[in-house]
């Protein structure tokens, strides 16, 4: 069974958003509150380090122009759409008896606040669209002291309005992401399942294709590849998924700790574990490390650190 409520705070049409210029790129970055984790950028890199946390205790934001990064106090989670105009900030509390989508424009300062559910239900784990016009969040409730995952919520920032849609026979740790083509990607058994945002209905299963390995966007920046997590048949843990097909492609031999999306169509951005500590790390489809962009120390990985890419526009 599939339901959906609507929840409308403003019918406000914002213009369409434009491109916008790379940023000035630094060297190496510091990153506040991790101790000693420096982030190595250069000029021409596909993606730009947008914002990271420690779980939802810490959460920080790089400008929207520089390298600095500022400690979003009242925000569990933000994120920066594609282009760099706007970011997407799920509050730390309800407000007023709901969770809310926090949508500021960064050329202009300004902030919209889009209810998306009610207490006690909770809508996180923000996905933007690629053209930026749309946030999918993961919908979940906690039933018998255990999270739940009952659906999904979509955003649309410019008509600054949400439509929560809820979907039956999700696992429990089941989260939502946004494919190349505009529908909803969830995990499903061994596999996936895409779902049509506007209502939830079953599009296509990828059955025993591996899970998703989020939290980043999961596509290659072409949309023809999608990384998951082999299936336990394969010795192998990386597997590359053909979109096409829902067929695993190529399997990846490495064994990454963690997964924050696509570099470029040829490399994923990964976690490896790395003499008792570990490196961010730049890693080719073959499972060779390319580039280090940073040392973490065991203590700042074991503190739930995460982190969230936007790719770079070209000028």
């Amino acid at each position: 069974m599939i339901a959906h409520i609507a929840v409308a705070l403003s019918l406000t049409v914002a213009a369409p958003l434009p491109a916008q210029a790379p940023l000035p790129v630094g060297a190496d970055l510091v990153l506040p509150g991790t101790g000693s984790v420096k982030y190595r950028e250069k000029a021409g890199d596909p993606v730009r380090l947008a914002s990271y946390g420690l779980g939802t205790r810490r959460t920080y934001l790089r400008a929207a122009t520089g390298n600095a990064f500022a400690w979003e106090k009242t925000l569990s989670e933000v994120s920066v759409s594609p282009g760099n105009r706007l970011t997407a900030g799920v509050p730390a509390a309800y407000r007023s008896g709901y969770d809310t989508l926090l949508v500021t424009d960064r050329t202009t300062g300004r902030t919209s606040a889009v209810r998306t559910v009610k207490r006690p239900m909770t809508a996180s784990y923000a996905s933007w669209s690629r053209d930026a016009k749309r946030v999918a969040l993961t919908v979940e409730r906690k039933v018998g002291g255990k999270w739940r995952v009952l659906g999904f919520t979509v955003v649309d920032v410019t008509a600054k309005t949400a439509r929560t849609v809820r979907v039956s026979g999700l696992s429990a740790d089941a989260g939502f992401w946004w494919s190349p083509d505009g529908n909803l990607v969830t995990r499903h058994g061994t596999g996936l399942r895409v779902h049509r945002p506007s209502d939830g209905a079953v599009v296509r299963t990828y059955a025993g294709a591996g899970l998703p390995t989020g939290p980043e966007d999961p596509f290659s920046p072409s949309g023809k590849r999608l990384a998951t997590w082999c299936p336990s048949r394969f010795k192998e843990q990386l597997c590359l998924v053909d979109h096409a097909t829902g067929r695993i492609a190529q399997r990846v031999s490495a064994r990454p700790e963690a997964l924050f999306g696509w570099w470029d169509d040829s490399h994923l951005v990964a976690v490896m574990a790395h003499r008792g500590a570990y490196r961010l790390s730049v890693l080719d489809l073959r499972g060779k490390v390319t580039r280090v962009l940073a040392d973490l120390p065991a203590g700042t990985w074991a503190k739930d650190l995460w982190l969230s890419f936007s790719r770079v526009t070209p000028s």
